[in-house]
């Protein structure tokens, strides 16, 4: 089965309480350049539970490189509260 995608490509991610089940209470977001690599972990507790991940994607924006957009996963290394500094 396929998965669901919006109109210009990006595929639908989990919703946040879909994460917060299986346990994980933190994100990481990695900058959308994979040139710049830079990457961080934040605490999941700000979001609601209906939103998606791929929804907050395009609100971020790198304070390494000043591109807008991420790649957001949730952090299944830690169900514990990560730090929340890095991106604005």
């Amino acid at each position: 089965m396929p998965r669901p995608a919006y109109t210009d490509g990006r595929p639908r991610k989990i919703t946040f309480a879909e994460m917060r089940e299986m346990g994980v209470r933190g994100i990481i977001v990695f900058c959308a350049d994979y040139r710049c690599g830079h990457s961080i972990a934040l605490s999941a507790d700000r979001w609601a539970d209906d939103l998606r991940l791929s929804d907050i994607e395009s609100r971020f924006i790198c304070r390494s490189c000043g591109r807008r957009g991420a790649d957001v996963r949730p952090d299944f290394k830690s169900g514990r509260r990560p730090l929340g500094m890095g991106y604005r």
